[in-house]
């Protein structure tokens, strides 16, 4: 007999030990080796430092070619998290039976090293491996326009990893001129479509945009209005807002570059420039609690009697980002 057999035949001895003997299985876990083939065995904590001395480190070099542990074991590479997980990225077509078998020696060898969270990027083309991952007791963490994650947890206890992004961030922008005059529009679309309501320019802040940038854009989008961002005033929090999210709703105050309006097509019925008074006087406004809230805000704002908060860019391990805080509050007490 070899010695690579010999050592082999002992390593599943030891594996196969019952329950009444000394060294009892921790986990359920699928180990695969190449004595006569691959069969699967149950783990034991004497077995479990053996085989972490012959599994082999995780590449990136490519995502379907497939790591050898010392052992031949064919496991999907990975590169590990800052977290203590995995993270495997596919890129080529591959046979749902063939990624399933790997897919189980990989999640047994990544449990004997002890990691926690195992991250499977599906891109677009192969969201058909997704149903073989699930049945190996992965679920959907989020999908983008052009992959899904899925993930799995691997110790017992439960699981501490971080849920799909919870909030949509949207901005209200109150753009007042010299003449003390608001620029509102009128939606062409939407839960105000239709009503004659003149409300302040909306929309949602893009993936990857600054607050104060995303109320610039919104306002020349709908009006054509240059604006140059001066403060957050207020912020709302809401939940079940959109596909069950929450929603943080940012009130902005901007400062008018142009005054010639240009309104958006597609979304927008009307746009001008209203009296701020006369806005206050809405029936609508009267009687929404919220925009109550935001015009006392933002008349204060005016009047001097009221300070929001500016962005300071800021940087942090790894991030850069920025800090909004009363800077005028600040500097004084200083």
């Amino acid at each position: 007999m070899s010695s690579r057999v010999a050592k082999s035949y002992g390593l599943i001895r030891l594996l196969m030990k019952k329950p009444g003997d000394r060294c009892l299985p921790r986990f359920p876990q699928f180990l695969r080796f190449p004595a006569d083939g691959f069969s699967p065995f149950r783990s034991c904590n004497t077995a479990r430092n053996r085989f972490m001395s012959a599994s082999s480190s995780f590449s990136s070099a490519d995502p379907m070619a497939g790591e050898e542990a010392n052992g031949g074991v064919t496991l999907l590479p990975a590169v590990e998290d800052k977290y203590g997980g995995v993270m495997t990225e596919m890129s080529r077509p591959m046979d749902p039976s063939a990624f399933s078998s790997l897919l189980r020696s990989s999640l047994s060898n990544w449990t004997l090293q002890g990691k926690k969270g195992v991250w499977i990027k599906l891109p677009r083309q192969l969201i058909g491996l997704a149903e073989t991952a699930v049945k190996e007791g992965f679920w959907f963490h989020h999908a983008e326009k052009n992959h899904l994650m899925l993930v799995y947890w691997i110790p017992k206890e439960g699981d501490t990893l971080p849920s799909n992004a919870s909030h949509r961030v949207g901005i209200a922008a109150f753009v007042i001129n010299h003449k003390n005059e608001v620029l509102v529009v009128q939606e062409k679309t939407g839960r105000f479509k239709g009503q004659g309501i003149w409300k302040f320019p909306t929309g949602v802040v893009n993936e990857g945009e600054y607050i104060h940038d995303g109320s610039v854009r919104e306002v020349k989008e709908e009006t054509g209005v240059d604006t140059e961002f001066v403060q957050v005033l207020a912020f709302r929090q809401t939940h079940k807002a959109f596909f069950g999210k929450s929603d943080l709703f940012f009130v902005c105050m901007l400062k008018p570059l142009s005054l010639e309006i240009n309104a958006q097509e597609t979304e927008i019925e009307a746009a001008q420039w209203m009296p701020w008074e006369e806005y206050k006087k809405q029936p609508f406004v009267q009687n929404h609690e919220l925009l109550r809230y935001m015009t006392d805000i933002c008349s204060a704002k005016t009047n001097g009697d009221y300070e929001g908060f500016t962005p300071l860019p800021v940087s942090a391990p790894d991030v850069q980002g920025n800090l909004y805080f009363n800077n005028r509050d600040l500097n004084s007490s200083q």
